[in-house]
Order: structure tokens, then C-alpha cells, then sequence
């Protein structure tokens, strides 16, 4: 009798499952119970992407956008940017890392001591601080001129777009932060020689040496900014 009704148990249950199988259940939905008769919650409306804004067409958008956008890092310190200064389509465009604390106080880059070590670097290369254009990657000081990582890679993209509507003929970098940001390993010949920086609009002659402020407390390291100057002198007559 135990066997018949084992059988029997065990038919009923195959065509149970066969019937639900026919019905297109073909597995279990999931180990927890169901509530099958309460309607499932509506799904949350999907948001379209924000547009990406467009960067500034013109140099002199891009000094507004750089003093008045509230994404640029600058805006999280309570030092006063100081904003690029000189000609579009200069001979030179310098670069530094960040205002030094005298640039802060005197509201303009290459301030007191350092400076005046600048424009005897400019003459001795054949410019002055009149008809070069002066940039940095950022435009004010962070406390304990501290930055992230992620505000040097903001300020390495938007500085390729800063140099492209510059316009400058040569490009000379100042500081081994600037160096690193703006040319990474691997992006050219290696030392103070003459490279080239990609920017938006196409590539221009670059040379890295030491910011004033170090050749002030070293003054051994003169020579070797000398020799990369020269390379700018150089191009300059080619």
C-alpha cells in the first residue's frame, strides 16, 4: 500500500510541475516568499546626463570662467586668485605652480625677492615681463599651498585649453610641481632640454627648469637654469 501511494505522490507531483512548466514557469523566483498580489514599486524615473559645459571660446572668457566658475578648485580657498596677465600670441608664456605668500600680499605673480630674480632670468634670455604672458596653474594659494591630486588633474586639462587660446610661440615652466603636471614621464626627452606640449589647438616648444623661488635658496642650481635657457634662446633664433 506504502508503495502505491509513493507512486501515486510521486506522478501527482510530476504533473504538477509539468502543468506550471507548460504555463512557462521553467525555476523558483527566489528563496523568500511574495507577495505576488501587491503591485511592485515604480521605478524611479531615470535623469538625462547633465550637459557638459562648453569651455571658453576666447582668452578673455577663459580669464572670467577662471575667477567666476564656481567647479574651479580655487573656490573652496580663501586666498584671492590672481589672475594670468600679458599678451595673447606672445614670444613666451611662463608658467608656475601657485602664487607664492608675497605674490598673495602684492596681488600679482612673481612678487619681492623672487621677482626680481624673474625678470633677470627674462633679460637674460631676451624678454621682459611686459611682452611675455604669466599664467599658473592655479590662480590662487591653497592653505599650506597644499593641493589634491584631483585639483592638479583639473588644472592640467584646463591649462591645455589655456594655452591654446594664448597662443604663445614658447612655453617655459617653472617649478617641479608644474613640470610634473604638464609633462608627465615619458612625454619627452628627459632634463631641462627644449620639448613640446600638447595642447588643444596643436603643439608648442616647452622648456622645465626651477622656480626663482629655489634658485634663491640654491644658488648652485643657477647654472643648470642657465643651460635651459639657452635652449629657449636657441629656438627662438631658429
Amino acid at each position: 500500500m506504502r508503495g502505491a501511494l509513493q507512486i501515486n505522490l510521486s506522478a501527482a507531483a510530476d504533473a504538477y510541475l509539468a502543468w506550471w512548466a507548460q504555463a512557462g514557469v521553467d525555476g523558483a523566483v527566489s528563496e523568500a516568499p511574495v507577495n505576488w498580489l501587491r503591485p511592485a514599486p515604480p521605478k524611479p524615473a531615470t535623469m538625462p546626463a547633465a550637459p557638459v559645459a562648453a569651455l571658453p571660446a576666447t582668452l578673455q572668457e577663459f580669464h572670467q570662467w577662471l575667477a567666476q566658475d564656481a567647479g574651479q578648485p580655487e573656490r573652496r580657498w580663501a586666498s584671492a586668485p590672481i589672475l594670468p596677465s600679458g599678451p595673447a600670441h606672445a614670444p613666451l608664456m611662463i608658467v608656475t605652480d601657485m602664487p607664492d605668500p608675497a605674490d598673495v600680499v602684492a596681488n600679482a605673480l612673481f612678487a619681492d625677492r623672487a621677482g626680481s630674480l624673474f625678470d633677470a632670468m627674462l633679460r637674460a634670455a631676451g624678454f621682459d615681463r611686459a611682452g611675455v604672458y604669466v599664467a599658473s596653474l592655479f590662480s590662487a594659494r591653497p592653505p599650506g599651498g597644499m593641493v589634491e591630486a584631483a585639483d592638479i588633474d583639473h588644472a592640467t586639462w584646463r591649462m591645455r585649453t589655456h594655452v591654446a587660446l594664448a597662443a604663445p610661440q614658447r612655453l617655459l615652466l617653472l617649478g617641479d610641481r608644474t613640470g610634473r603636471a604638464l609633462l608627465p614621464p615619458g612625454g619627452g626627452d628627459e632634463g631641462n632640454g627644449l620639448r613640446f606640449f600638447n595642447h588643444d589647438g596643436g603643439n608648442v616648444p616647452v622648456v622645465a627648469t626651477f622656480h626663482p623661488r629655489l634658485l634663491l635658496s640654491q644658488p648652485a642650481a643657477k647654472a643648470e637654469c642657465w643651460r635651459a635657457l639657452q635652449s629657449l634662446i636657441e629656438e627662438s633664433r631658429s
